[in-house]
């Protein structure tokens, strides 16, 4: 008898425990119809992201709900997406700082904010205005909105069609400007380059910090529709016995090659550890001490190519940036 009541008891309590650990909304809640307690708002109505500041919304639900907020940029397209699963909708659950989930990023821009539910009808609608987008930090090789910089050096073919040129107002993935890469060349590979050159920004070499592992490469690359034959190749050139000149026979040379098969601007970020040496395409051993020095950068080659057999090809890049602890988050 004494059995059976400790045993009793025992079961009450791990089913006591069982519902005091169940997580999630209840049966009545999720037998409650949905209803918008309390609608859209922003904490703030303009924002300055560039100072630090941020803004986040509030909403009230009657119950549980998956939910989806997007912001859209309404000059750039920019789009910023977040998913949730709340009875409210608050600072704790986003605080928007700036950044972009879908390229291009934010501008000083008017901003739609869409709040929408999985399987009800409702929509929230809102509106929110960017004075100054975000700033990012990290090491800056070129937004392009300072035009084309003197102390780059660059090669174009005489091939057809050539249109190597900083271009503006012409849907950039940041700002206002993004270099253009495009030309018909039927008997090699290379269709165009530019040379960034650490001298370019006053030093022999790219202040950068002196582990791979610490340094990210970030680029903004767009695929042009109907030409997804493009390949980008970015070269690291390191200076290892500090001559402020680099030598292939017997200093590293990292790079990687990117096949631009997407449509529309997409963010590559890559850990500078990562980055391998390349022989016609393929890894190999570097010709260095094999160690990746970022802070031993004396020049970063980008590379347009394409087959020759491939016809036309065109790609853009723009905000090519280097961060540290972490890629970029734009």
């Amino acid at each position: 008898m004494i059995l059976s009541i400790l045993l009793l008891l025992a079961v009450v309590s791990c089913r006591k425990q069982d519902i005091d650990m169940f997580e999630g909304p209840s049966l009545e809640e999720l037998n409650t119809p949905f209803k918008v307690k309390s609608n859209l708002t922003n904490s703030q109505d303009a924002v300055d992201f560039s100072s630090g500041e941020s803004v986040y919304f509030t909403a009230e639900f009657s119950k549980t709900i998956d939910w989806k907020l997007r912001i859209i940029g309404l000059t750039s397209g920019a789009e910023k997406i977040v998913n949730g699963t709340s009875k409210t909708l608050d600072a704790e659950r986003f605080l928007w700082d700036g950044s972009t989930t879908n390229l291009p990023v934010f501008r000083a821009e008017n901003c739609d904010v869409e709040l929408t539910f999985l399987n009800e009808e409702d929509t929230l609608i809102g509106m929110v205005e960017v004075l100054n987008p975000k700033n990012n930090s990290g090491f800056l090789i070129s937004d392009f909105e300072s035009g084309f910089d003197p102390g780059w050096t660059f090669f174009i073919q005489s091939g057809l069609d050539m249109d190597f040129q900083v271009k503006t107002n012409d849907g950039a993935a940041q700002g206002d400007a993004h270099y253009n890469m495009a030309g018909t060349v039927d008997w090699d590979w290379l269709v165009g380059l530019v040379n960034f050159n650490a001298p370019a920004y006053g030093a022999p070499h790219f202040p950068l910090n002196s582990n791979g592992d610490n340094v990210y490469f970030n680029v903004m690359v767009y695929g042009e529709p109907g030409f997804q034959n493009s390949v980008v190749l970015f070269q690291f050139e390191e200076d290892e016995n500090g001559d402020e000149t680099f030598n292939a026979a017997n200093e590293d040379m990292y790079a990687v090659e990117l096949k631009v098969d997407w449509e529309g601007w997409q963010l590559i970020s890559l850990k500078y550890s990562d980055i391998v040496s390349l022989v016609n395409g393929q890894p190999a051993a570097a010709s260095g001490n094999d160690t990746h020095n970022p802070d031993k950068i004396i020049a970063i080659n980008m590379l347009h190519l394409a087959d020759p057999a491939s016809g036309y090809a065109k790609s853009k890049l723009d905000y090519i940036i280097f961060t540290e602890n972490g890629p970029l988050n734009p």
